[in-house]
């Protein structure tokens, strides 16, 4: 067996926010032939995690560092890997995958190039997967979703055989066997669904007014972060903030921490339209999605139509106990039936078979170019400080131009800066229109 086949892989991963990490770094131990050396870079951003978010997550890697756009491609002009992980939103992904083209233009072989989605693909699916067209791999997190993704690339004339089936990396855990003491009800609350104060203040009440009504139970409100910190999405009403106003009984409490934790003690999973709640489902744990706000797109929960896991408070209040329909649960990749271990057999053949190509891979070809989207890539990529041919802009900011120290401190103040806005000015100016 020749050495290059026994040592690790070297993998890079790329990530805008702690669930993109979680999920970027999880992937690219699932995905890999072999045992692998794992390098993160986490793209400096609004959502750029905090230690705290980072320790939550309980992914670890060999390194880990900050990066603008610029200083991430300069290091991967400068540094070898085998396997790049884009663990990005679309227009990230989209302006990676040309700057890497150009960095890569006049090397004899670059890294296979993975990306994909963190959880459910309930909106901008057209959008979304476009923007992510040209890496090697385009990871479908269940069957459902590779059969939408390969429409989609076929519908507007893209290649299609990216798309690789695989399931969410993070399921795991012991299968639920029975209630515990006290019975424990969890809801997975969202960072920007609902958005609504009162539609937030309406799911916060009805979670309290069930620890009411249910004194033996152990009723938790999971959250994501704490306030002033940020995950994919802005989070401008914290639960923290609105529960506030409220008295609630002592059998009500918050919990942070790893999903994976507090589902070992979870008898009921609640939540609009999370992601956790394929992690229940994968489980075996009771799981319930809310229908008391409709069943909408913009919420999300439209995707779990056909699950039997719909219900409302009211039901759940009288003590409605959902009921998982098979057929549906098997489609979306969880997996409960006990097929999880073999998800990722074919992304690890396929990135094996990429790796062991005689020349080397070819030049990366997003369906987006100057050519079939004239005006739309330039402003993408132009977000990032890149130009249209994927090169850094002038002035675009790089760690080489200001010293670490005042760096870090005016960093830190701006995202200071932006969190006060998102989440106390904007609602106040929101309120004073609505007057």
């Amino acid at each position: 067996m020749p050495a290059s086949a026994t040592k690790p892989l070297r993998v890079a991963v790329l990530a805008d926010s702690d669930t993109r990490w979680k999920w970027g770094a999880l992937t690219a131990d699932r995905v890999a032939p072999r045992d692998i050396h794992l390098d993160g870079f986490l793209l400096r951003g609004r959502a750029t995690p905090t230690a705290r978010q980072l320790g939550e997550v309980g992914v670890h890697a060999d390194s880990l560092r900050e990066v603008t756009a610029v200083e991430f491609l300069r290091a991967m002009r400068e540094e070898s890997y085998d396997v790049l992980v884009l663990a990005l939103v679309g227009g990230g992904a989209q302006a990676m995958l040309h700057g890497l083209g150009r960095v890569w233009e006049d090397r004899p072989s670059r890294p296979v190039v993975v990306t994909g989605y963190v959880g459910v693909v309930y909106e901008k699916l057209a959008d979304g997967l476009l923007l992510r067209h040209g890496a090697d791999l385009v990871l479908a997190n269940s069957r459902q979703d590779a059969d939408r993704f390969r429409a989609v690339y076929d519908g507007v004339g893209a290649d299609s055989s990216s798309v690789t089936e695989v399931a969410l990396p993070f399921l795991g855990g012991a299968s639920y066997t029975g209630e515990h003491e006290p019975y424990t009800v969890v809801f997975a609350a969202q960072p920007s669904v609902p958005d609504s104060r009162r539609d937030r203040t309406y799911l916060l009440n009805r979670l309290v007014g069930h620890a009411r009504l249910h004194p033996g139970r152990e009723v938790l409100l999971k959250l994501r972060s704490k306030p002033g910190e940020h995950t994919t999405h802005i989070e401008e009403l914290p639960y923290q903030k609105l529960v506030q106003r409220l008295d609630p009984p002592a059998n009500f409490r918050l919990v942070y921490g790893h999903m994976g934790e507090v589902l070992d003690r979870t008898d009921l999973l609640v939540t609009v339209s999370s992601t956790a709640a394929l992690e229940s489902l994968h489980r075996r744990i009771p799981t319930v999605v809310l229908t008391d706000l409709g069943i909408r797109e913009a919420l999300g929960n439209h995707h779990f139509v056909g699950s039997g896991c719909l219900a409302s408070w009211d039901q759940l209040d009288a003590g409605h106990r959902p009921e998982p329909d098979p057929d549906w649960v098997a489609r979306q990749g969880v997996a409960a039936e006990g097929s999880y271990g073999t998800a990722f057999d074919t992304a690890r053949a396929r990135i094996t078979e990429l790796l062991e190509r005689p020349g080397g891979l070819p030049p990366l070809t997003p369906y987006y170019t100057p050519v079939t989207a004239p005006g739309y890539l330039p402003g993408l990529l132009a977000r990032h400080h890149l130009g249209p041919d994927g090169t850094p802009l002038p002035g675009a900011p790089a760690a080489d131009k200001e010293p670490g120290a005042v760096r870090q401190i005016v960093r830190r103040a701006a995202r200071g800066a932006y969190r006060h806005g998102v989440q106390r000015v904007a609602p106040v100016i929101r309120r004073m229109g609505e007057l």
